[in-house]
């Protein structure tokens, strides 16, 4: 996958999470976790973030997820890229 994707789960007709699929290689798994406000990134075990769960779907600071994942060896996302998640 060479583009972050993004999946919205809904219960009762709300949404109840999020979860930001990001650049993997085969047999990536998540070796770790680390929150980070109303998130949790996934990890490989070279250390690049994988995926990123929003818990609080609503309200996500693209400089602060961007900030981790350049951190986390990946590309940062647009504003583009989480529209949905204010949409829901």
């Amino acid at each position: 996958m060479s583009k972050p994707y993004l999946e919205i789960t809904y219960r009762q007709g709300k949404p109840f999470a999020a979860y930001l699929y990001l650049e993997r290689r085969p047999g990536d798994k998540s070796v770790r976790t680390q929150r980070h406000d109303g998130w949790i990134v996934d990890y490989a075990a070279d250390g690049r973030a994988i995926g990123v769960e929003f818990t609080n779907v609503g309200d996500v600071d693209v400089a602060a997820l961007n900030r981790v994942l350049r951190d986390a060896h990946q590309p940062e996302v647009s504003v583009a890229d989480l529209v949905p998640l204010k949409a829901a």
